[in-house]
């Protein structure tokens, strides 16, 4: 049974955007999990729990600074000390997109499907600078 909810989804919205960047990962975190339980409530928790790993993504300041940096390359503004920046949070968001492969690669093998089949049924596209 469906309760009524106490606020709406504009003022719901609305308080959200006044949490700080890491308030704010911490509630899409928990959304996500709910999101996540409201789906597949039957869901095992092995399955889950690579579900849940699989969809973490990189710190939205990490994020945000690589981005910044890679502008900066294209522009050529780097400067010597932001370009070994690059490299290290390149090396960084490599090993994580490794780590969601082999997972992604776990899940498939759990649900006895191949690695594209599963990536195509969960909506997940490779990465574009793949």
């Amino acid at each position: 049974m469906r309760r009524e909810a106490q606020v709406s989804s504009d003022e719901l919205l609305q308080a959200v955007r006044q949490l700080s960047l890491s308030e704010l990962e911490r509630f899409v975190s928990e959304v996500m999990t709910l999101q996540a339980q409201r789906k597949a409530p039957s869901l095992p928790q092995v399955e889950a729990e690579l579900l849940l790993r699989i969809n973490q993504g990189l710190p939205t300041e990490v994020r945000e600074r690589y981005n910044r940096l890679i502008a900066k390359r294209r522009s050529e503004t780097l400067t010597p000390e932001e370009h070994a920046e690059l490299l290290r949070l390149g090396e960084q968001v490599e090993t994580l997109e490794a780590q969601r492969v082999e997972r992604l690669a776990e899940l498939a093998q759990l649900r006895k499907t191949t690695l594209p089949a599963l990536m195509q049924s969960l909506g997940i596209r490779t990465p574009e600078y793949a």
